[in-house]
């Protein structure tokens, strides 16, 4: 609601310019979506007066998303673009001057940190290494880097270097494997590990603060430099890292290690519990670490609870065992009393700040889904999404009050664009239990009129459709084309309470399949100018597994079914794809040893009972949920007749990610639609 009243006042005080650009609104296409800047990294200066961020735009004609590096005064003021380069600049984190950013740019060629002057003048490289530079953090006082480069264990960057360059000299093409994970995500493994090293700024040798050992920090495929820090006193690092040898693709044990700076000593490890604990922050004044960190063994889903421990050699104390949330992004304030997180909560993301001491959580912004937040002096910074746009940066004071806008990158955009409005509504689910639910309503509504629904269904499983402005999964783009949007945060969704979450463990088709059925009628109950007859389903990953359970086990209720990147069956999943932790906690085991598990609820064996028309969608680089499932899930609708179609990108991982196939995601997806609801 706040966002959409400073929309509105700013649209209210904006010149005859802006006005002129909101004449002429236009229901949301695909390619507003994919126009519109995305926001990421934000750093908030020494001082805390400004912010550095960076800002995604997109360039259709090179298929690709390219970013620059923005600034800003907190007071909303001098929003400007520090950045033009043709290459790529990223992640920038400030100097301890607050007069110098540093940053990640391929400027040269290859990814390398340069330091760019406030006052004047041009990037320098301060990295010339030869390896890309995954991820950096610059040490306090500004004298020494972490960099993150991609070597084989025990080698020099130099020696990893020529290594690739003899491989890619060989005639031959096969790669030999001795263990898993063969590939991982969207990428086949090549025996290289993402190692931090400690570079000068000055200059000198790059030192692997990780040894020899054979394990990845930041961890793959989406680990960044959350999951690393330099100790208080500058000459070591903290990190975490899953150390499991053999059993690494079906382990989530990630534990905390120090190592110095200067390699004298291997990595020392700093916690034994056997799940997974990352992400660590020290306090303003060094003397307190916090982190993350499961209690279940094997489960990525379970619950993060925020450790602190005194620094060096305190004890670990959880600090947030009775709050039943799992916080993420930790920052600690800038007086040190209290840890800012945010965590999934009744269909927001929210930002809370938790009391050091106690453990006693209050919410700083309860709506809307919020990334990043900083400390910026006695206020704190972060960003925000809704249904209703996309992130910008906003600052308030630690209460929550006095909410201000930093950016408003896309506020023009936004005036030319036409979005439903959405409603959260409720219901009783399975067992009873009270089920949230966001409906977006059909642009240009009318009460009057009967408008077909979007039946969206999340992946994860344990995930969310909330209140954020996703840009795959957008229900304003099926309200644009004429569609009420519904989406059902069924058992096993996050933020509800970890037993909620726990819900789906072991029971896929179960609960879950009953709170979208009644989920469904509630909306069509509540909202008559829905209509009941013209309704169609869509999922990805496991939301792509539950239309296939859904063709089998509700098949006369909707028009058509999208299924992208679901399993068809998943006995067989388990033996293609890579994180086997994943399958094992979900169906109680191994398919040897709990073949049961397997077969509960898997849609494969209801094939015979299929006749809804389905699109299916799947990635040829997708190696969480292997092509062939999308294969044989098209193969099946097809041997049996139902009307079908298939799309596959063959450049695409779990996600469609190039502006280009995006836009072609979502008119075959819309035309599907309109096909059989709009006859």
């Amino acid at each position: 609601m706040r966002l959409l009243l400073a929309t509105l006042a700013f649209l209210v005080c904006a010149g005859p310019a802006a006005l002129a650009a909101v004449r002429d609104p236009h229901p949301l296409d695909v390619r507003d979506l994919v126009a519109f800047d995305r926001i990421s990294e934000p750093r908030v200066s020494p001082d805390g007066t400004r912010v550095v961020f960076t800002v995604s735009a997109v360039d259709l004609d090179a298929n690709k998303r390219r970013t620059d590096l923005w600034i800003a005064s907190l007071d909303g003021s001098g929003a400007r673009r520090l950045t033009r380069h043709e290459a790529s600049d990223s992640s920038a984190v400030w100097g301890p001057d607050g007069k110098t950013i540093f940053f990640l740019t391929t400027r040269t060629g290859s990814s390398q940190v340069f330091r760019l002057p406030l006052d004047g003048g041009e990037a320098q490289p301060v990295t010339s290494l030869p390896l890309d530079v995954g991820s950096f953090l610059l040490s306090p006082d500004g004298s020494t880097l972490l960099v993150s480069l991609e070597v084989f264990p025990g080698a020099t960057p130099e020696e990893t270097k020529k290594r690739l360059d003899e491989e890619e000299a060989k005639k031959s093409s096969g790669k030999v494997y001795e263990r898993l994970f063969f590939r991982h995500w969207d990428t086949w493994a090549d025996g290289r590990r993402s190692h931090l090293f400690a570079v000068r700024v000055a200059g000198g040798s790059a030192v692997d603060v990780m040894k020899a050992m054979d394990a990845d920090a930041p961890s793959k495929p989406f680990g960044g430099n959350e999951e690393y820090a330099f100790t208080p006193d500058g000459r070591g690092v903290v990190f975490t890292a899953r150390d499991a040898g053999k059993e690494e693709a079906w382990s989530t044990n990630f534990d905390l290690y120090l190592s110095p700076l200067d390699g004298s000593a291997a990595p020392r490890k700093l916690t034994s519990n056997p799940a997974w604990d990352t992400s660590p922050v020290f306090s303003p004044d060094g003397k307190t670490l916090a982190y993350l960190s499961h209690e279940r063994p094997g489960y990525e889903s379970d619950r993060f609870r925020i450790v602190v421990r005194s620094w060096p050699e305190g004890k670990d104390r959880v600090l947030t065992q009775a709050w039943d949330r799992s916080p993420s992004m930790l920052a600690w304030s800038a007086d040190g009393k209290e840890i800012y997180g945010v965590a999934d909560h009744l269909g927001q993301c929210a930002l809370f700040a938790i009391d050091a001491a106690s453990g006693k959580v209050r919410t700083i912004q309860g709506t809307g889904h919020v990334q990043a937040p900083q400390a910026a002096g006695s206020r704190v910074l972060f960003a925000m999404d809704t249904l209703q746009g996309p992130a910008e940066l906003y600052v308030a004071d630690a209460s929550g009050r006095g909410m201000t806008a930093v950016t408003s990158l896309n506020k023009e955009r936004l005036g030319n664009v036409t979005l439903g409005a959405p409603e959260q509504m409720s219901f009783k689910g399975a067992a009873g239990d009270t089920v949230y639910a966001w409906i977006v309503k059909p642009v240009n509504f009318d009460a009057s009129k009967k408008y077909p629904v979007a039946f969206l269904i999340h992946g994860g499983p344990q995930g969310s459709f909330g209140n954020d402005f996703h840009y795959r999964w957008n229900p304003q783009a099926y309200a644009a084309r004429g569609y009420a949007a519904v989406m059902v945060d069924f058992h096993g969704s996050t933020g509800y309470g970890q037993a909620f979450t726990d819900a789906i463990n072991d029971d896929w088709g179960g609960k879950p399949l009953e709170d979208l059925r009644k989920g469904l009628d509630a909306a069509l109950a509540k909202y008559p100018w829905m209509d009941g007859t013209r309704v169609a389903a869509l999922g990805a990953s496991y939301g792509g597994w539950m239309i296939n359970f859904i063709a089998g086990n509700w098949p006369d209720r909707f028009r058509c079914l999208v299924a992208h990147d679901g399993n068809l069956d998943e006995r067989f999943a388990y033996f293609a794809t890579e994180e086997l932790w994943f399958p094992e906690w979900e169906h109680g085991g191994t398919p040897w040893e709990n073949p049961a598990g397997y077969a509960k609820h898997n849609p494969v064996d209801q094939v015979a009972k299929w006749k809804t028309p389905t699109l299916v969608i799947h990635g040829g680089k997708d190696y969480r949920v292997v092509e062939t499932g999308g294969f044989a899930t098209f193969t099946a609708l097809q041997r049996k007749g139902i009307p079908s179609k298939f799309l596959y990108f063959p450049d695409e991982n779990h996600w469609v990610l190039k502006p280009q196939n995006s836009i072609q995601w979502h008119d075959t997806v819309l035309e599907w639609l309109d096909r059989f609801t709009k006859p």
